[in-house]
């Protein structure tokens, strides 16, 4: 009798503290502790991160076995986000996976967080067909991955500064709107103009590649130039400026993606990452999969954000190939496909 293959995965590459369990290719839990700490600071202090993080590992863990309906002696190896992300964060996942294993005597598995984000589409059905392209768009992140099988991806494009939900949180802030500010803009624009107002939409030397800062400038020297004529132009203009924004970075976004699915030939469109948790983005691509004819693929919510659920995913596809890591390995801040 085939022996089933449990696995218990951790992500803390951020300030999301995760823990699910998969057993033979299904996640049976995928637990999620968030930190609300950060929000009085705008954006994510990586030392108050770390130290949440050591606060709600253990919590978040034994959580995601008892939903699981696990026991720790059922565990056929722990796998962990390596990196790239915070290293304080990583740290916290990386040392209590490396002790929970060791004293298991089993094995571990490192995974890379954001090919953990494009395999969250094969927890789920419909999955992609190989190959395929993928849009994984986060606050770290904006890339174009062709996908080839489950653990062969190259980039084909990537920013070339800043990242997409980067433009997103920093726009929030110049609108003192709240952190994080990706989703509140988002909501926002739902009852604004897309098109009353003009930003720049910057281009990169590589056709496919992205960059967004200088659209975060243009934004910033806008807002300076209509507040000087009118201090409360933000108060009287805020859906728009919002619906505005969201506007051209979906814009820039997909004028990227169609021209990746034309040079590969490519029909099976994915998208993965927080961003892909946007509104705006998911029904911009729906729309142009009817236009392009392709086969769009859009992971749930709850696999959208870092989640511990696409480490397990992925390390399952590890495990089976027999991809176990030494004990003395360390968590990586930058970490390339």
């Amino acid at each position: 009798m085939k022996q089933s293959v449990t696995i218990l995965a951790i992500e803390s590459s951020c300030d999301d503290t995760s823990a699910a369990i998969l057993r033979d290719g299904e996640v049976l839990s995928n637990i999620t502790a968030n930190q609300e700490v950060h929000r009085d600071y705008g954006g994510v202090v990586p030392e108050l991160a770390s130290r949440a993080h050591q606060q709600h590992i253990v919590p978040v863990v034994s959580k995601a076995l008892k939903k699981a309906g696990v026991s720790k002696h059922d565990l056929s190896a722990v796998a962990f986000t390596l990196g790239p992300g915070l290293i304080g964060s990583l740290l916290v996942g990386v040392s209590f996976g490396k002790g929970l294993a060791l004293s298991l005597n089993i094995p571990i598995i490192t995974v890379h967080h954001m090919k953990a984000h494009v395999l969250a589409h094969f927890i789920d059905e419909p999955k992609p067909s190989f190959p395929f392209l993928c849009l994984t768009v986060s606050g770290g992140h904006t890339q174009i991955v062709l996908v080839k099988d489950h653990l062969d991806m190259e980039v084909v494009g990537e920013t070339i500064d800043d990242a997409a939900g980067e433009a997103f949180d920093k726009t929030a802030k110049m609108l003192s709107l709240s952190y994080p500010g990706g989703p509140i803009i988002d909501k926002l624009a739902k009852e604004g103009n897309p098109l009353a107002f003009k930003f720049a939409e910057p281009k990169a030397h590589q056709p496919l590649d992205f960059s967004f800062s200088g659209l975060k400038t243009s934004i910033l020297y806008n807002l300076r130039k209509e507040k000087e004529k009118d201090p409360d132009f933000v108060t009287k203009n805020l859906p728009d400026i919002c619906a505005s924004v969201q506007h051209t970075i979906i814009k820039i976004l997909m004028k990227r993606l169609t021209l990746a699915a034309k040079q590969y030939d490519i029909n099976d469109i994915a998208i993965a990452g927080g961003v892909s948790a946007n509104s705006g983005l998911r029904k911009t691509l729906m729309e142009a999969g009817e236009k392009h004819g392709w086969k769009v693929y859009i992971p749930q919510f709850q696999y959208c954000t870092d989640n511990a659920g696409m480490i397990a995913m992925t390390a399952y596809y590890q495990y089976l190939k027999g991809d176990f890591a030494s004990f003395d390995v360390a968590p990586k801040s930058r970490f390339k496909i």
